[in-house]
């Protein structure tokens, strides 16, 4: 069931979506402040964000923007002005699509699939960045962040940190970590894993007072999101 933010200041608004959005099977959370809504949208891993333009508190096109700096998720803009100004400043901050009050509710819904389908589709073929919590990875430049700072981590020490965090909330072995992540090229026992395991912590769980890598007695190890 997917998670959307409404980001919209004027109530009997909100309401409304919030309605037709439950019905549809949506899980639904509002926001009546930029401020109130962008700490939402950073914060709440929502699937797609209802953003209107005119909010109290920080714009909706400031919303958009920082929200960009950090996340892609789908984001919808309403405003009550049919502005050219406000909607290419809209998509130029990163807003996937745009429409002007009033509007019918079928056409916003129709909107809103065609924006989770293509989430839906782009995470599949292409899932750049890689983040739970404040961990994240770029695959594309290999490299690994907790909150702003980089860590320095070998080839494989990265390979299994991806694994590990494309498979979070399951259970791996130490035999399918070794599989996938050492490719059939490591004849020796298991216990490389639990080596580069304790690198990993001593990085990341040690370094920053966490416990990202949680051992499953008699599995092997898995990250929880």
């Amino acid at each position: 069931m997917a998670k959307i933010l409404i980001i919209e200041d004027e109530l009997k608004i909100a309401r409304f979506l919030e309605l037709e959005l439950v019905h549809e099977g949506y899980e639904v959370m509002l926001a009546s402040d930029g401020r109130t809504g962008l700490d939402k949208a950073l914060k709440e891993n929502v699937d797609l964000v209802v953003l209107d333009i005119m909010l109290p508190g920080l714009s909706g096109i400031e919303v958009c923007r920082r929200i960009r700096l950090e996340s892609r998720v789908p984001i919808i803009m309403l405003t009550a002005k049919d502005d050219v100004t406000d909607k290419v400043a809209g998509l130029d901050m990163g807003a996937d699509d745009y429409m002007t009050k009033p509007f019918a509710i079928e056409e916003l819904l129709a909107r809103i699939r065609v924006a989770l389908n293509r989430r839906a589709y782009t995470n599949e073929k292409q899932s750049d960045i890689v983040k739970i919590g404040d961990l994240k990875l770029n695959t594309k430049s290999r490299s690994a962040y907790y909150k702003n700072d980089e860590l320095s981590l070998t080839k494989k020490e990265y390979e299994l940190l991806e694994y590990l965090m494309r498979n979070k909330n399951i259970a791996l072995s130490r035999e399918q970590l070794l599989n996938s992540v050492w490719d059939y090229e490591y004849f020796g026992d298991t216990n490389v894993v639990d080596v580069y395991i304790r690198y990993l912590r001593q990085k990341i769980d040690e370094k920053y007072g966490i416990r990202l890598i949680s051992t499953v007695r008699g599995v092997g190890y898995m990250i929880k999101d």
